[in-house]
Parts: structure tokens; sequence; C-alpha cells
């Protein structure tokens, strides 16, 4: 079975059941005073960083005001399905969070996840854009405008803390949590205070079936339609998914190593799946399988296929479900308003 999670796995853990209600708990007023220090050294920071030089092409930041979990990753995926469709041409940059170093470097289809990272990995191959990660994005962004100089419009994956990064547009991504308690690290779960008003480059994005804050936003409306198996998801062989209905009435081991796995099992619960939970931690490494032999079927999400050899399932048989997002047209719309004409651009057609 999984591994025990890690001291610091665990104290993670025990925050989190903290920083998701909707009122601070004793714990929570415990390290407010950590919180409010550390976001005067955050303002400080801010106001002391001097602007960012501008990049080739315009920037986009898919982000998120709270710690992880609210589907920023499948938010960039669709929103560059969508930016094709509108005829642009994008890009991605992003950190890779828990690769190995933090090099600028290409992230290709058949780059090893330990070097690239399993979200940017994960939108490298469903997207087929161009994506380059390093800790330092905008090295990352001018190595991959370099290298693409096809590319007209850059998606940051993340970054909304990352000043040195010019953007011109910022879509902040919340799911059904909110903001949780509504205080800061450590003693909530936002990176920065929920703003009373958007600024004019930022837009509210809400993954869940609601809006979750007070901010004005749009709905995305997400679905799992299909399985496939593992060996198939990684080889692109489409024909092999079944639609979901077929693993009713199976005993289903639901695996998912997620910030928010209590999300993904909800949904297959409103499928009528049956199913047994196992959440691992987020970005858990699978270098030793979570499940013992023998166990039924098992389905995951794509963030954790991404990081599964189909040569290493002793036997069980690993079902993937795709999340896809749906963007309402008027979103990409509004998005793309806030760029620069496209004639302004010096990569433009």
């Amino acid at each position: 079975m999984a591994r025990r999670p890690s001291l610091a796995g665990r104290i993670e853990a025990l925050l989190a059941r903290h920083w998701w209600q909707p009122r601070p708990t004793l714990l929570a007023r415990l390290l407010q005073p950590l919180a409010v220090l550390a976001g005067l050294a955050a303002a400080r920071r801010h106001r002391a960083a001097a602007p960012a030089a501008a990049l080739p092409v315009p920037v986009i930041v898919v982000g998120n005001l709270i710690v992880g979990g609210a589907g920023k990753t499948p938010t960039v995926i669709a929103l560059v399905q969508a930016l094709r469709a509108a005829g642009r041409r994008p890009g991605v940059v992003s950190r890779g969070h828990g690769r190995a170093g933090g090099a600028v470097r290409p992230v290709l289809p058949d780059t090893p996840v330990r070097e690239a990272g399993d979200e940017p990995l994960l939108i490298a191959r469903r997207t087929g854009a161009p994506v380059w990660v390093g800790r330092n994005r905008r090295a990352a962004a001018l190595a991959l405008c370099a290298a693409h100089p096809d590319v007209d419009l850059l998606l940051s994956d993340d970054g909304l803390q990352h000043t040195a990064l010019a953007r011109q547009g910022e879509l902040l991504v919340f799911d059904e949590r909110g903001i949780g308690n509504g205080l800061l690290l450590p003693a909530g779960p936002l990176r920065q205070p929920l703003p009373r008003t958007l600024a004019p480059q930022q837009r509210v994005l809400y993954t869940g079936a609601r809006a979750s804050t007070v901010l004005p936003g749009v709905l995305a409306l997400r679905h799992l339609e299909q399985a496939w198996p593992l060996a198939a998801w990684h080889a692109g062989q489409a024909e092999a998914a079944v639609p979901l209905t077929a693993l009713r009435g199976r005993p289903l081991l639901a695996v998912a190593g997620l910030a928010a796995p209590e999300k993904f099992y909800a949904m297959l619960q409103t499928l009528g799946l049956r199913f047994e939970r196992l959440p691992l931690p987020d970005h858990f490494d699978y270098h030793r399988l979570p499940w013992p032999e023998g166990c039924p079927d098992v389905v995951t999400t794509e963030k954790d296929a991404i990081k599964l050899d189909p040569q290493r399932l002793a036997g069980t048989r690993v079902w993937v479900l795709p999340l896809d997002l749906q963007l309402p047209p008027a979103l990409v719309d509004d998005l793309l308003a806030l760029l620069a004409p496209r004639s302004a651009h010096p990569n433009a057609p």
C-alpha cells in the first residue's frame, strides 16, 4: 500500500483540515501572527520589485490565490485549445513543481516526468503546444519564444506571485472551496489577500458549480466522460477508450494524488460508480505502486497516470479518466481583448 506520509506531509494535511473551514479554528488563530508577518514581508518584496520588462509576446497568467487544487492545470489545457480555435498560437511556461532542478528546458511528450514535472508534461501531451519549464519563468518564456517564433501568446501555468514575469492578463481560478477560512499562509490557504475589487487585467473563473468568493466571475463546466486503459492513454489510442458507464457495477479503487481529491471522488459518485477511496499526497511520485497485488480495477486521474508505467501494474487494470473543462466563449473573448492587437507583436504574421 501507499508509503507513510512524511512529517512535512502530515503537517500539511493537519493544516489543510483547519484551512478549509468556514471560520478560523483555534489553531488557525494561533498561527495568524505568522500569517500577518508573512503578508507584510510579501508586500514589501512586491513594492521593492522592479517593473517587469516586456516579453516578445503577451502573457496571460493562470493561477490560484490559494494553495493548489483549484483546477488550474485543466484550465490551462482548455484555454490552449480555445485560443487555438480562435486562431492564436499559444505556448505555455511553468515552474514544473516537483521536478529535479530548476534549469530552463523544453518539455516534450517523451520527457521524463522527473525532468518536466507532472503538470507541464500533462499539458504538453494533452495540447501539443510548446511547453518550457524553469524556476525563472521569464527566462523560460524568452527561451520558448526564441525556439518557437510562431508562438504569438504565452500562458503561464501558475506564477501570480512571480513579479519578474510581465503579463497583460491574469485568470484567477477558484473551486467550490473558495478561500477557506480567508487567512494567509500558514494560518489559512491564501497565498495573498483576496482583492476587494479586480484589477483591470484580472478575470475570475470558477471550476465548481457555483461562485465561491465575492469576486465576479464565470463558471466552467467540468466533466468526466471516458475511461482509457493506461497503456492506450499513454499511446494516444482514442479508439480504446470506453464510456464511463462501462465501469458501473465493478469494484473499483479510486486513486488520486491531488491537493483536493474529494472533488474527483464526488464526480465519480455522481456518475454512479462504486469505489473505494485511496487519496495520496499531491504530486505522489509512484516510485512504488500504492495498491496491493490482486487489487480490483483502479481508476485514476491524468495527473497520476502521467507517472504510472503501464509495464509495472502488478496485473491490475488501470483506467485513466481525463477531466475536461468547457470554458465560456465570452471568457476567451474577454481575455483576448486584454491583449494588444496582434499586429503590434514582433512575431505577428
